[in-house]
């Protein structure tokens, strides 16, 4: 299989010149093509921290991140943002939808960053936004969609990219049950259908349940790394 994660003694370290802190310490991670892999651990124990790593972020303290064959620990600025809107997608918690633009003009606005023609675009947007059940909701503000829509909103705009993978941080945490297992079926038939390589931070057990291998974090380091069974068919 193809390795699109590759990390190597990865730490980040806060106030290394007094009392170091470590979020992520020591941290060895490879995720495959096509894995729908979750990061579980108490709160403080450095999944938002890895996970913020492993999508350029943040900079670690120490080690190197691989990602699709490219070190981006090695990499400028300004190269690096051009990366990250090129192969990595991201959803947070907090949708993080400019309130101002429409569900089509938030997915497409990823596409407008790449130059891409307004022709493709607006064929994209459309086909993702019927992918994630909102082919109705296409010219409506963010404000006038529940939780669950928004979020699938973002997971649209995840895909615009046509990234590499999609790194998810806490995704369902401001979901209801019916919202959050409406996401996870979508991401799951991303995942199966597309071979689309998942990474999710979270204390969920509704994501965990559907999670084909679970990382435990425990003090910034990985205490378990298991395949689970997964409930996804």
């Amino acid at each position: 299989m193809e390795l699109v994660i590759d990390a190597h003694n990865i730490s980040k370290v806060y106030n290394p010149d007094t009392i170091p802190v470590y979020a992520v310490n020591n941290v060895h991670l490879h995720v495959q093509r096509g894995e729908f892999t979750a990061l579980v651990g108490p709160s403080g124990s450095g999944k938002t921290t890895l996970l913020n790593l492993i999508g350029g972020l943040d900079a670690p303290t120490e080690g190197r991140i691989v990602i699709n064959g490219t070190d981006i620990t090695a990499m400028r600025t300004n190269e690096l943002i051009d990366f990250r809107l090129r192969n990595i997608g991201f959803v947070f918690q907090s949708f993080n939808l400019i309130p101002v633009l429409t569900a089509k003009e938030n997915v497409e606005f990823i596409m407008l960053l790449q130059g891409i023609e307004k022709k493709e675009r607006e064929e994209r947007v459309r086909s993702l936004l019927q992918e994630v059940g909102l082919a109705d909701k296409i010219d409506t503000m963010p404000s006038q969609l529940s939780g669950g829509q928004q979020q699938r909103v973002a997971v649209a705009r995840a895909l615009a990219s046509k990234p590499q993978f999609i790194l998810a941080d806490e995704p369902t945490a401001n979901l209801d049950s019916k919202s959050a297992s409406n996401l996870l079926d979508i991401m799951a038939m991303l995942n199966k259908e597309e071979n689309m390589t998942f990474l999710f931070s979270t204390h969920d057990s509704r994501v965990i349940e559907r999670a084909r291998r679970v990382i435990t974090l425990v003090d910034g380091r990985i205490s378990s790394d298991t395949a689970a069974v997964s409930t996804v068919h």
